[in-house]
């Protein structure tokens, strides 16, 4: 009886292999007339018939039809680069040690190699999102063992949009042929393409996965005015018309020093299309494995598992895609302190431009005595005054003294959702002005002002011009897309405040900013159409889903994010759990700060944690771990047993 189906199958896998031959006969065909002009319509028509045939006899759970793997959404050439030996994908061959030490050192500082810059960006991103001291070291974080593969770059553009972007596949040596995967990582926050590479690069590269980054339209790939220059492809600066550049603005930007940055400049809102990055960056990772393993393509969501995951901002981007996924790309999500918006949630442009203007004098209570970050920090204190001083002078506040004044405004913040927990971590949050830098920046983004003014009179500016000679602004610019987290002031860009002012310098701009979330006129409706196009929906059905919280998460609050997501998903019976950390807030490289690793346990490797138990459902059978209200212990190493995982 069984034979027939013996038959068939052998009859199936003989035609793939046909077929495939024949795919690849026809791409050679089609690559060699691209580079002549002579396009051939019948052979592209054939090519694309032959790869859909190819396609259905691998066919899931997934429709195969619904697949397209075109790349149409290029910009630029694929740029295909080898590293190996000492220069390896998980950390450019600087190990924890190196990715730990000194920034990379440039040979000529104002002319970085491409190797160079790509080493020293990686080193960063590192920096940036990981905790990497000694203590760290653990069976959850690895030990970062060198990764030799290919990496493939390219510029893309989602349609409807004016700015490109960059997507980046990485795709180890050691790729597992047998068990094809493909992480998807946006990057986290406003970072550039390595921005996820210490959440999925280090639990995919090692196990032999391939990985491809987004920086889903932000990025430090900034544009300089008054040397006409942005970034190339390779990461090195170049000057416009000389080659393509990450980001040019379509117009001359205000001001002789003016810089331009491109999820503020670009006149688009990429954050309402996150989830199309996502995506878009899963195709690309799939287009990339059949360059590199052409004898096994095509590699496609029914052959090969594709799980997304990221952080913070990428974490909402792998919650949008979730959204959209309707040809099933995605076999499942990971999100980690997810910058969400849903119904019945809070954006981050309402509670951020709230937390910049009430959590400096908040902050002065006796309460956040112990916060890190707070008492002690003189910056705070005197800010925190004279901050106390405009919300009651502008009647916001009943106490007549300071301490009453700061009791007020803590529990002004606690009545509109802020928890305690949350309130002691966002200390640090003010200590950086990251609320304000976050509020400049997406005030731009969402209301599309592009290469026009940026709303209440900010702008970007270098900060090399204060009687450095010329070559030391070359040495500035040169780090920018290395160095920048997206998101100025930082690595010699600074934030231009034409309303800054004594006392209290910063109230006038910040003040402009909060009116543009309630006030009515023509650029605050525009801002908040901005927000609302990035409300998210829920996953798609039968898509599985975790997300891992900190309790204490200063920065992206879970009673804001992923507490109304997982409430709606749940109403509608989509399989969504969530894992809560406490203590735990929202930067695990702030544990490198004083105080910080004695009061707070790091999130990531809760995020790798859940990411093997998303595999093992997918790959083994077994059932999603339920949700988890996990109570860890700050100063231990984050062993598996120390992480005090659910069962």
């Amino acid at each position: 009886m069984r034979r027939p189906w013996v038959c068939l199958a052998r009859l199936a896998q003989s035609a793939s292999a046909t077929i495939a031959g024949r795919r690849r006969k026809y791409d050679a065909v089609i690559s060699a007339r691209m580079q002549t002009g002579a396009m051939n319509p019948l052979r592209i028509f054939l090519m694309k018939i032959l790869g859909r045939m190819q396609t259905q006899l691998h066919a899931g759970a997934a429709p195969a039809a619904e697949y397209d793997a075109q790349l149409d959404f290029l910009l630029s050439p694929v740029r295909e680069t080898r590293h190996v030996d000492g220069d390896d994908l998980l950390s450019a061959g600087l190990g924890r040690a190196g990715l730990r030490g000194a920034p990379v050192v440039f040979a000529d500082p104002a002319q970085p190699t491409p190797e160079e810059v790509r080493r020293r960006a990686i080193q960063m991103s590192w920096k940036g999102i990981a905790w990497l001291q000694p203590l760290a070291v653990s069976d959850t974080y690895g030990a970062l063992a060198a990764v030799p593969g290919r990496e493939y770059g390219a510029f893309a553009r989602v349609s409807g949009a004016r700015a490109s972007h960059r997507v980046l596949a990485q795709i180890p040596d050691a790729f597992d042929r047998r068990a094809r995967c493909l992480l998807v990582a946006p990057a986290s926050g406003s970072r550039g393409v390595y921005g996820a590479i210490a959440v999925a690069g280090a639990w995919g590269l090692p196990r032999g996965c391939a990985v491809v980054y987004t920086d889903k339209a932000a990025g430090s790939g900034y544009f300089d005015r008054a040397s006409n220059s942005g970034v190339a492809l390779d990461g090195t600066r170049a000057v416009a018309g000389s080659a393509p550049l990450e980001f040019e603005p379509a117009s001359t930007l205000a001001g002789a020093d003016a810089i331009g940055v491109k999820q503020a400049h670009s006149g688009d809102n990429p954050e309402a299309d996150w989830g199309r990055h996502t995506l878009q960056a899963a195709r690309f990772g799939l287009a990339m494995l059949d360059r590199a393993f052409p004898a096994e393509a095509p590699f496609t969501p029914q052959n090969t598992r594709i799980i997304a995951a990221s952080i913070s901002n990428g974490g909402g981007a792998v919650l949008q895609a979730a959204a959209i996924d309707d040809a099933h790309l995605l076999s499942g999500v990971v999100a980690g302190e997810p910058n969400i918006y849903v119904e019945g949630g809070r954006p981050l442009y309402d509670y951020a431009t709230e937390a910049a203007l009430w959590l400096p004098c908040a902050l002065l209570d006796a309460r956040f005595d112990t916060a890190p970050g707070a008492r002690g920090n003189p910056l705070l204190a005197a800010t925190g005054a004279a901050r106390c001083a405009t919300l009651k002078a502008q009647g916001r506040l009943a106490g007549t003294r300071l301490p009453e004044q700061a009791r007020d405004a803590r529990e002004y913040l606690r009545a509109q959702g802020w928890s305690e927990g949350a309130l002691r971590s966002a200390a640090i949050s003010t200590a950086f002005d990251l609320w304000r830098s976050v509020a400049v920046l997406d005030a731009a983004a969402y209301a599309r002002t592009g290469s026009a003014a940026m709303p209440c009179g900010y702008h970007y500016a270098a900060l090399d011009g204060l009687g450095h000679p010329a070559a030391a602004a070359e040495i500035v610019r040169a780090l920018w897309w290395a160095d920048g987290a997206g998101v100025p002031p930082g690595s010699g860009v600074a934030i231009v405040d034409t309303q800054q002012a004594p006392p209290d310098s910063y109230a006038p701009g910040l003040s402009c900013l909060r009116a543009l979330w309630s006030g009515d006129d023509e650029l605050a409706q525009r801002l908040r159409a901005g927000v609302a196009a990035t409300r998210s929906g829920l996953p798609r059905a039968g898509l599985p889903v975790l997300l891992v919280h900190g309790v204490e998460d200063g920065l992206i609050p879970a009673r804001f994010s992923s507490a109304p997501y997982l409430a709606a998903s749940r109403k509608a019976g989509l399989p969504v759990r969530e894992w809560q950390v406490s203590p735990a807030q929202h930067f695990d490289a702030f544990l490198a700060l004083p105080g910080f690793a004695q009061q707070y346990v790091p999130l990531v490797p809760y995020v790798h944690a859940a990411l093997d138990a998303l595999w093992a459902h997918l790959a083994l059978d077994k059932a999603l771990p339920g949700d988890a209200e996990i109570k860890a212990v700050p100063g231990l190493p984050p062993t598996a047993a120390n992480l005090r995982l659910p069962q």
